[in-house]
């Protein structure tokens, strides 16, 4: 079992990564203090996993709330719906969320754990490729607006992460490709070398090799835990991470929550950053195209949807949470392997890329 560490101090917690992790007793009882759990799961997860995450709870008093997939899920309805649920089974203060899902999941449950009694203790148990490799590590939760993605939120640690590779062979296709959408983040902002084993090991990760499933899944975490040690609330380099981010989250938005898989949402913002990169001098006309070709590849969108006009992602950019004092900020290419966060961009050359 591989065992990362986002050192945060105190509020320090692991990150186990292997086969069979919801099998293991030991390791998830370790991390919940008292006797009370609220599981949060949704329609696709919980009759896959549910049953061996209860088995292991057994002897605790256990609160399950099953939410319906997708992102649209991801409100303010819902969170009323889960604290509902828990002041109705009268869960106390040391009550220990769990999240046995992906991203949504992730992010709604984290949230609600922020704000049950002020805050209480989760556990992150993410079952997608995405959630393994990005969401459920570092703290961020939260829900959607009409107006914006992630709009609402906090910034609330888990205590710990438990990803089993198991739960990723039940996967479709689609959400497999989303993952690895992130996965391809990471080696972009970060290391190149990652980016060339990628482009040499894409038709394992989309077969959903457990070995380099794995690899992969080590690799992303290492990168963020570092980022995420470094810059916990995101004032610096952490922001990083939102490479293709703010493009992607106005294709979601202004879709509709669930048209588009983030990932896929994501992929296209990519894109659309290195061809802002390459148009400021910072990219090759070769690595833009290495990049759209690897995307491809994974079985992911590279262009817009064709309905969305420039004043389209304007209109919903402008509203992103890394607006500041009245500038986009975005995150943009020196080369693959190395990113930098702008803002002192000339608008014309985002106007160009958007038209």
């Amino acid at each position: 079992m591989a065992v990362l560490t986002v050192d945060l101090g105190e509020r320090s917690y692991p990150i186990h990564v292997d086969a069979g992790l919801l099998k293991r007793d030991e390791l998830i009882r370790e991390f919940i203090a008292g006797s009370e759990v609220m599981v949060v799961s949704d329609e696709t997860v919980a009759p896959l996993y549910l049953d061996q995450l209860l088995a292991v709870l057994t002897g605790m008093r256990v609160t399950c709330q099953i939410l319906p997939c997708g992102e649209d899920t991801k409100n303010l309805h819902t969170v009323t719906q889960l604290f509902d649920t828990m002041l109705e089974a009268s869960c106390s203060r040391s009550v220990t969320v769990i999240a046995l899902g992906g991203g949504v999941i992730g992010d709604i449950a984290g949230f609600v754990a922020a704000c049950y009694h002020r805050g209480v203790e989760y556990l992150q148990v993410p079952t997608t490729l995405l959630a393994q490799v990005d969401s459920a590590v570092g703290g961020k939760t939260g829900i959607n607006h009409a107006l914006g993605k992630n709009m609402i939120g906090a910034f609330h640690q888990p205590r710990c992460v438990i990803s089993d590779i198991d739960t990723l062979a039940t996967l479709e296709s689609r959400q497999v490709s989303a993952g690895i959408a992130e996965v391809l983040k990471y080696a972009l902002i970060r290391d190149a070398r990652f980016f060339a084993w990628l482009s040499e090991h894409m038709s394992a990760l989309l077969a959903c090799d457990r070995d380099t499933l794995t690899e992969a899944i080590i690799a992303c975490c290492r990168i963020k835990a570092e980022l995420v040690a470094a810059d916990e609330r995101e004032t610096g380099d952490r922001a990083l991470l939102n490479l293709g981010h703010t493009f992607g989250h106005a294709i979601e938005t202004a879709t509709g929550y669930g048209e588009w898989l983030h990932g896929e949402a994501v992929a296209v913002g990519m894109v659309l950053a290195a061809e802002m990169s390459q148009r400021l001098g910072w990219l090759g006309s070769h690595e833009v195209d290495q990049m759209r070709e690897l995307l491809v590849r994974a079985g992911l969108p590279v262009d817009p949807p064709p309905e969305m006009t420039a004043e389209d992602f304007l209109r919903h950019m402008t509203r992103d949470k890394k607006v500041c004092d009245g500038r986009i900020r975005l995150v943009l290419l020196k080369s693959i392997g190395r990113a930098k966060l702008v803002s002192d961009y000339p608008d014309s050359v985002l106007h160009e890329v958007l038209n």
